[in-house]
Protein backbone atom coordinates (compact mmCIF):
# COMPACT_ATOMS: atom_id res chain seq x y z
CA UNK A 1 0.00 0.00 0.00
CA UNK A 2 1.28 3.36 -0.85
CA UNK A 3 2.33 5.55 1.92
CA UNK A 4 -0.10 8.20 2.77
CA UNK A 5 1.39 11.78 3.58
CA UNK A 6 -0.22 15.18 4.47
CA UNK A 7 0.74 18.55 5.85
CA UNK A 8 -2.28 20.58 7.68
CA UNK A 9 -1.90 23.97 9.15
CA UNK A 10 -4.81 25.41 10.72
CA UNK A 11 -3.26 27.91 13.65
CA UNK A 12 -5.86 28.61 15.46
CA UNK A 13 -7.19 24.87 16.09
CA UNK A 14 -3.88 24.03 16.62
CA UNK A 15 -3.63 26.04 20.41
CA UNK A 16 -6.97 24.91 21.14
CA UNK A 17 -5.96 21.16 20.37
CA UNK A 18 -2.82 21.48 22.20
CA UNK A 19 -4.27 23.17 25.41
CA UNK A 20 -7.15 20.35 24.98
CA UNK A 21 -4.80 17.86 24.83
CA UNK A 22 -2.82 19.21 28.01
CA UNK A 23 -6.15 19.14 29.78
CA UNK A 24 -7.17 15.23 28.59
CA UNK A 25 -3.45 14.28 29.48
CA UNK A 26 -3.99 15.25 33.23
CA UNK A 27 -7.27 13.37 33.48
CA UNK A 28 -6.35 10.13 31.66
CA UNK A 29 -2.82 10.13 34.31
CA UNK A 30 -5.13 11.29 37.15
CA UNK A 31 -7.90 8.33 36.37
CA UNK A 32 -10.24 10.97 37.44
CA UNK A 33 -13.66 11.57 35.34
CA UNK A 34 -13.25 15.55 34.33
CA UNK A 35 -17.10 17.44 34.67
CA UNK A 36 -17.03 20.96 33.19
CA UNK A 37 -19.94 23.24 33.29
CA UNK A 38 -19.48 25.55 30.67
CA UNK A 39 -20.48 29.18 31.95
CA UNK A 40 -22.90 30.44 29.14
CA UNK A 41 -24.79 33.53 28.44
CA UNK A 42 -27.22 33.83 26.00
CA UNK A 43 -30.86 34.54 24.67
CA UNK A 44 -34.29 32.28 24.40
CA UNK A 45 -35.24 29.51 25.81
CA UNK A 46 -35.53 28.68 29.39
CA UNK A 47 -32.23 29.82 31.16
CA UNK A 48 -32.46 26.88 33.70
CA UNK A 49 -32.79 23.87 30.86
CA UNK A 50 -29.58 21.77 30.68
CA UNK A 51 -28.45 18.57 28.81
CA UNK A 52 -25.94 16.57 30.06
CA UNK A 53 -22.94 15.02 27.53
CA UNK A 54 -21.27 11.89 27.77
CA UNK A 55 -18.37 11.79 25.13
CA UNK A 56 -15.13 10.58 24.31
CA UNK A 57 -11.90 13.28 25.17
CA UNK A 58 -11.14 15.63 22.22
CA UNK A 59 -13.80 14.74 20.34
CA UNK A 60 -16.00 18.37 19.96
CA UNK A 61 -14.69 21.96 19.62
CA UNK A 62 -16.54 23.00 23.10
CA UNK A 63 -16.77 26.43 21.92
CA UNK A 64 -19.90 25.39 19.88
CA UNK A 65 -21.92 25.15 23.26
CA UNK A 66 -22.07 28.64 23.08
CA UNK A 67 -23.83 29.15 20.20
CA UNK A 68 -26.32 26.41 21.08
CA UNK A 69 -26.49 27.71 24.41
CA UNK A 70 -27.57 31.18 22.47
CA UNK A 71 -29.87 29.35 20.28
CA UNK A 72 -31.95 27.20 22.52
CA UNK A 73 -31.49 28.58 25.79
CA UNK A 74 -29.97 25.53 26.98
CA UNK A 75 -26.98 24.83 28.86
CA UNK A 76 -24.42 22.40 28.35
CA UNK A 77 -22.62 19.82 30.91
CA UNK A 78 -20.23 17.72 29.55
CA UNK A 79 -18.21 14.84 30.86
CA UNK A 80 -15.31 12.42 29.41
CA UNK A 81 -14.78 8.59 29.16
CA UNK A 82 -11.74 7.10 27.70
CA UNK A 83 -13.07 4.31 26.22
CA UNK A 84 -16.34 2.39 24.93
CA UNK A 85 -15.83 -0.21 28.19
CA UNK A 86 -15.43 2.84 30.62
CA UNK A 87 -18.85 4.46 29.19
CA UNK A 88 -20.78 1.34 29.00
CA UNK A 89 -20.31 0.28 33.13
CA UNK A 90 -21.25 3.76 33.94
CA UNK A 91 -24.75 3.62 31.53
CA UNK A 92 -25.18 0.00 32.73
CA UNK A 93 -24.76 0.95 36.35
CA UNK A 94 -27.51 2.46 36.60
CA UNK A 95 -25.78 5.70 35.07
CA UNK A 96 -28.38 6.55 32.37
CA UNK A 97 -30.36 9.00 33.85
CA UNK A 98 -27.18 11.01 34.26
CA UNK A 99 -26.60 11.55 30.51
CA UNK A 100 -29.10 13.23 28.02
CA UNK A 101 -26.53 12.27 25.14
CA UNK A 102 -23.55 9.89 24.29
CA UNK A 103 -20.94 8.83 21.45
CA UNK A 104 -20.23 5.33 21.48
CA UNK A 105 -18.86 3.45 18.97
CA UNK A 106 -20.73 0.54 16.89
CA UNK A 107 -20.63 -2.27 18.45
CA UNK A 108 -21.26 -1.17 21.90
CA UNK A 109 -24.72 0.88 20.33
CA UNK A 110 -25.67 -3.09 19.01
CA UNK A 111 -25.47 -4.11 22.47
CA UNK A 112 -27.06 -1.09 24.35
CA UNK A 113 -29.40 -1.51 21.84
CA UNK A 114 -30.19 -5.21 22.95
CA UNK A 115 -29.90 -4.36 26.58
CA UNK A 116 -32.80 -2.02 26.04
CA UNK A 117 -30.42 0.89 27.73
CA UNK A 118 -31.23 3.42 24.08
CA UNK A 119 -33.99 5.20 23.31
CA UNK A 120 -35.43 5.10 20.46
CA UNK A 121 -34.66 8.68 18.50
CA UNK A 122 -37.76 11.21 17.70
CA UNK A 123 -36.24 12.30 14.04
CA UNK A 124 -39.04 14.66 13.72
CA UNK A 125 -36.97 16.83 15.69
CA UNK A 126 -33.92 16.30 13.63
CA UNK A 127 -34.16 18.26 10.36
CA UNK A 128 -30.79 18.48 9.40
CA UNK A 129 -30.82 14.59 9.62
CA UNK A 130 -30.46 15.36 5.25
CA UNK A 131 -27.18 16.46 5.16
CA UNK A 132 -25.50 12.95 6.19
CA UNK A 133 -24.11 10.81 3.83
CA UNK A 134 -26.55 7.76 3.08
CA UNK A 135 -23.55 5.49 3.10
CA UNK A 136 -23.97 6.00 7.05
CA UNK A 137 -27.37 4.73 7.45
CA UNK A 138 -28.78 1.22 7.89
CA UNK A 139 -25.59 0.11 9.21
CA UNK A 140 -25.33 -3.07 11.29
CA UNK A 141 -25.31 -1.95 14.46
CA UNK A 142 -28.75 -0.20 14.18
CA UNK A 143 -29.99 -1.36 10.57
CA UNK A 144 -33.55 0.22 11.24
CA UNK A 145 -32.17 3.53 12.17
CA UNK A 146 -34.03 3.90 15.42
CA UNK A 147 -31.51 4.82 18.21
CA UNK A 148 -28.33 6.71 16.64
CA UNK A 149 -27.51 9.67 14.54
CA UNK A 150 -23.99 9.12 12.71
CA UNK A 151 -21.34 11.69 14.28
CA UNK A 152 -17.88 9.89 13.10
CA UNK A 153 -16.26 7.76 11.39
CA UNK A 154 -12.59 6.68 10.61
CA UNK A 155 -9.58 4.14 10.50
CA UNK A 156 -7.56 2.17 13.12
CA UNK A 157 -3.65 2.34 11.85
CA UNK A 158 -0.20 2.65 12.50
CA UNK A 159 1.19 6.99 12.95
CA UNK A 160 5.24 6.29 12.52
CA UNK A 161 8.09 9.11 12.85
CA UNK A 162 9.53 8.67 9.82
CA UNK A 163 12.81 9.44 11.41
CA UNK A 164 12.89 6.99 13.56
CA UNK A 165 12.02 4.29 11.38
CA UNK A 166 14.49 4.14 9.16
CA UNK A 167 14.14 2.49 5.87
CA UNK A 168 11.65 -0.18 7.39
CA UNK A 169 8.63 -0.06 5.62
CA UNK A 170 5.52 0.57 7.47
CA UNK A 171 2.93 -0.83 5.83
CA UNK A 172 2.11 -4.00 7.74
CA UNK A 173 0.92 -4.20 11.40
CA UNK A 174 4.00 -6.95 11.99
CA UNK A 175 6.17 -3.79 12.13
CA UNK A 176 4.49 -3.43 15.69
CA UNK A 177 6.43 -7.10 16.65
CA UNK A 178 10.08 -5.54 14.66
CA UNK A 179 12.37 -6.27 17.95
CA UNK A 180 14.44 -3.43 16.70
CA UNK A 181 11.61 -0.83 17.70
CA UNK A 182 11.48 -2.23 21.31
CA UNK A 183 10.27 0.25 23.90
CA UNK A 184 9.64 2.29 20.91
CA UNK A 185 6.18 1.16 20.25
CA UNK A 186 3.00 2.88 21.81
CA UNK A 187 -0.64 0.41 21.72
CA UNK A 188 -3.91 1.63 22.40
CA UNK A 189 -5.21 0.93 25.54
CA UNK A 190 -8.49 -0.49 24.28
CA UNK A 191 -9.23 -4.44 24.02
CA UNK A 192 -11.06 -4.35 21.35
CA UNK A 193 -8.95 -2.25 19.65
CA UNK A 194 -5.33 -4.02 20.62
CA UNK A 195 -7.06 -7.58 19.26
CA UNK A 196 -8.01 -6.08 16.24
CA UNK A 197 -4.31 -5.17 14.94
CA UNK A 198 -3.47 -8.95 16.32
CA UNK A 199 -5.97 -10.67 14.80
CA UNK A 200 -6.00 -9.04 11.53
CA UNK A 201 -2.22 -9.65 11.65
CA UNK A 202 -2.71 -13.67 11.72
CA UNK A 203 -5.23 -13.22 9.29
CA UNK A 204 -8.22 -13.53 11.33
CA UNK A 205 -11.36 -11.34 11.18
CA UNK A 206 -11.80 -8.66 14.11
CA UNK A 207 -14.95 -10.32 15.34
CA UNK A 208 -13.59 -14.15 15.17
CA UNK A 209 -15.95 -15.94 17.95
CA UNK A 210 -13.50 -19.13 17.73
CA UNK A 211 -11.98 -19.63 20.92
CA UNK A 212 -8.45 -20.68 18.89
CA UNK A 213 -7.94 -17.76 17.32
CA UNK A 214 -8.86 -15.54 19.97
CA UNK A 215 -6.01 -17.24 21.77
CA UNK A 216 -3.74 -17.22 19.03
CA UNK A 217 -3.92 -13.22 19.48
CA UNK A 218 -3.55 -13.22 23.57
CA UNK A 219 -0.18 -15.05 22.92
CA UNK A 220 0.44 -12.92 19.75
CA UNK A 221 0.23 -9.58 22.27
CA UNK A 222 1.76 -11.50 25.09
CA UNK A 223 4.92 -11.85 22.74
CA UNK A 224 4.95 -7.97 21.72
CA UNK A 225 4.63 -7.21 25.48
CA UNK A 226 8.20 -6.59 25.90
CA UNK A 227 8.49 -4.40 22.79
CA UNK A 228 5.72 -1.83 24.08
CA UNK A 229 6.45 1.01 25.35
CA UNK A 230 3.26 1.85 26.97
CA UNK A 231 -0.98 1.21 26.41
CA UNK A 232 -2.35 4.31 26.05
CA UNK A 233 -5.40 6.66 24.63
CA UNK A 234 -5.47 10.11 24.37
CA UNK A 235 -2.46 11.36 25.12
CA UNK A 236 -0.61 9.38 22.18
CA UNK A 237 -0.87 12.10 19.87
CA UNK A 238 1.50 14.72 21.99
CA UNK A 239 3.40 11.64 22.71
CA UNK A 240 4.16 11.40 19.03
CA UNK A 241 4.17 14.79 18.34
CA UNK A 242 7.24 14.88 20.47
CA UNK A 243 8.95 12.15 19.33
CA UNK A 244 8.49 9.93 22.26
CA UNK A 245 8.06 6.68 20.17
CA UNK A 246 8.91 5.68 16.84
CA UNK A 247 5.18 3.85 16.15
CA UNK A 248 1.76 3.96 17.77
CA UNK A 249 -1.53 2.29 17.32
CA UNK A 250 -4.14 5.28 16.52
CA UNK A 251 -7.36 6.54 15.06
CA UNK A 252 -7.60 8.47 11.81
CA UNK A 253 -8.38 11.65 13.58
CA UNK A 254 -5.60 11.51 15.70
CA UNK A 255 -2.95 10.77 12.69
CA UNK A 256 -4.51 14.03 11.29
CA UNK A 257 -3.85 16.41 14.51
CA UNK A 258 -0.05 14.95 15.04
CA UNK A 259 1.11 15.28 11.21
CA UNK A 260 -0.44 18.64 11.62
CA UNK A 261 2.12 19.07 14.14
CA UNK A 262 4.79 17.14 13.10
CA UNK A 263 5.68 16.81 9.34
CA UNK A 264 8.07 13.64 9.87
CA UNK A 265 4.67 11.57 11.13
CA UNK A 266 3.04 9.64 8.59
CA UNK A 267 -0.07 7.59 8.78
CA UNK A 268 -0.84 3.89 7.04
CA UNK A 269 -3.42 1.43 7.33
CA UNK A 270 -1.61 -2.11 7.03
CA UNK A 271 -2.32 -4.14 3.89
CA UNK A 272 -3.88 -7.35 6.10
CA UNK A 273 -7.20 -4.62 6.82
CA UNK A 274 -8.55 -3.20 10.20
CA UNK A 275 -10.98 -1.78 11.88
CA UNK A 276 -13.18 1.14 10.11
CA UNK A 277 -15.44 2.84 13.26
CA UNK A 278 -18.59 4.34 13.51
CA UNK A 279 -19.06 6.81 16.44
CA UNK A 280 -22.83 8.12 16.84
CA UNK A 281 -24.81 10.40 18.90
CA UNK A 282 -27.26 8.08 21.31
CA UNK A 283 -30.06 8.49 24.23
CA UNK A 284 -30.04 7.29 27.07
CA UNK A 285 -33.43 5.33 27.82
CA UNK A 286 -33.16 6.83 31.01
CA UNK A 287 -32.80 10.94 30.02
CA UNK A 288 -34.08 13.67 31.30
CA UNK A 289 -33.65 15.57 28.54
CA UNK A 290 -34.42 13.58 25.18
CA UNK A 291 -35.99 16.99 23.69
CA UNK A 292 -32.78 18.46 24.81
CA UNK A 293 -30.33 15.78 23.53
CA UNK A 294 -32.34 15.96 20.17
CA UNK A 295 -31.81 19.29 20.05
CA UNK A 296 -28.44 19.43 20.24
CA UNK A 297 -28.19 16.45 17.58
CA UNK A 298 -29.70 18.94 15.18
CA UNK A 299 -27.85 21.51 16.13
CA UNK A 300 -24.05 19.46 15.33
CA UNK A 301 -25.43 18.34 11.93
CA UNK A 302 -26.00 21.83 10.65
CA UNK A 303 -22.83 22.13 8.17
CA UNK A 304 -21.63 24.91 9.50
CA UNK A 305 -21.38 23.64 12.66
CA UNK A 306 -20.17 19.93 11.34
CA UNK A 307 -17.61 21.62 9.98
CA UNK A 308 -15.88 23.41 12.91
CA UNK A 309 -16.22 20.38 14.88
CA UNK A 310 -14.28 18.80 11.90
CA UNK A 311 -11.86 20.85 11.60
CA UNK A 312 -11.42 20.68 15.11
CA UNK A 313 -10.92 16.79 16.25
CA UNK A 314 -9.17 15.82 12.64
CA UNK A 315 -12.30 12.94 12.64
CA UNK A 316 -13.78 12.32 9.56
CA UNK A 317 -17.39 13.99 9.33
CA UNK A 318 -20.73 12.11 8.81
CA UNK A 319 -22.14 15.06 6.94
CA UNK A 320 -22.12 15.48 3.23
CA UNK A 321 -22.97 19.19 3.56
CA UNK A 322 -19.79 20.11 5.96
CA UNK A 323 -17.79 17.82 3.83
CA UNK A 324 -18.34 20.01 1.14
CA UNK A 325 -17.25 23.46 3.20
CA UNK A 326 -13.82 21.88 4.30
CA UNK A 327 -10.99 22.87 2.45
CA UNK A 328 -9.30 20.82 0.15
CA UNK A 329 -6.25 19.63 2.38
CA UNK A 330 -9.23 17.94 4.34
CA UNK A 331 -11.67 16.74 2.42
CA UNK A 332 -9.33 14.93 -0.69
CA UNK A 333 -6.81 13.85 2.11
CA UNK A 334 -7.26 10.12 2.16
CA UNK A 335 -6.53 9.83 5.87
CA UNK A 336 -9.78 12.23 6.67
CA UNK A 337 -11.53 10.29 3.94
CA UNK A 338 -10.31 7.04 3.14
CA UNK A 339 -10.40 5.50 -0.37
CA UNK A 340 -12.93 3.03 -1.12
CA UNK A 341 -10.01 0.29 -1.33
CA UNK A 342 -9.57 0.90 2.42
CA UNK A 343 -13.11 1.05 3.18
CA UNK A 344 -13.79 -2.14 1.78
CA UNK A 345 -11.10 -4.17 3.15
CA UNK A 346 -11.49 -2.86 6.90
CA UNK A 347 -14.30 -4.11 9.28
CA UNK A 348 -16.62 -2.74 11.75
CA UNK A 349 -16.98 -4.23 14.60
CA UNK A 350 -19.75 -5.98 15.78
CA UNK A 351 -21.10 -6.89 19.00
CA UNK A 352 -19.63 -10.72 20.19
CA UNK A 353 -22.07 -11.54 23.14
CA UNK A 354 -21.27 -13.69 25.39
CA UNK A 355 -18.05 -14.04 23.28
CA UNK A 356 -17.04 -11.09 25.05
CA UNK A 357 -16.65 -12.83 28.12
CA UNK A 358 -13.48 -14.65 26.47
CA UNK A 359 -12.05 -11.38 25.04
CA UNK A 360 -12.21 -9.90 28.92
CA UNK A 361 -10.18 -12.75 30.10
CA UNK A 362 -7.74 -12.75 27.32
CA UNK A 363 -7.49 -8.88 27.69
CA UNK A 364 -6.72 -9.51 31.15
CA UNK A 365 -4.00 -12.14 30.63
CA UNK A 366 -2.23 -9.79 28.23
CA UNK A 367 -2.13 -6.71 30.83
CA UNK A 368 -0.85 -8.86 33.20
CA UNK A 369 2.20 -10.05 31.83
CA UNK A 370 5.37 -8.69 31.71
Amino acid sequence: MRQIEIKVSVKKRIVKKIKNAKKLFGVFMAALMVTMLVPLSGCGGNSDEVIRIFNWGDFMDESIFEDFRAQTGIQVIISYYASNEEMYARISSGGGSEFDLIFPSDYKIEQMIREGLLAPINFNNIPNLRYIDERFFDLPFDPDNRYSVPYKWGTLGILYNTTMVGNTVVDSWDVLWDSQFAGNIFMYDSMRDSFAVALKRLGYSLNTTNIDELHAARDSLIEQRPLVRAFVTDDVKNAMIVGEAALAVVYSGDAMFSISQNPDLNYVVPREGSNIWFDSAVIPAGARNQAGAEAFINFINDPQIAMRNTMYTGFSTTNRGALELLPEEMSNNPIYWPSDEVYYRSEAFIDLGEFTHAFNRAWTEVLAAQ
